[in-house]
């Protein structure tokens, strides 16, 4: 899939652990786990708002697009 999900990079760059984030988010780990591992076919608005507030980053540094090549 060509879209790369940093959270993992952001998060060791805050020093944040994943059953932090998750408390702050109001996630389960297990979904944050999801996300993290880019098995995640969507992600809400509001989750997304969650994680750049409790992270204080912006969309583009958790999701970056990488074209595959054809």
């Amino acid at each position: 899939m060509p879209i790369v999900v940093n959270l993992d990079v952001v998060m060791a760059k805050r020093k944040i652990s994943s059953g932090e984030l998750a408390e702050k988010v109001g996630i389960s780990q297990a979904n944050l786990s999801i996300l993290k591992t880019g098995k995640a076919k969507a992600i809400r608005f509001s989750t997304m708002e969650a994680i750049c507030k409790a992270l204080d980053c912006q969309p583009g540094d958790i999701l970056e697009y990488k074209p595959e090549d054809a």
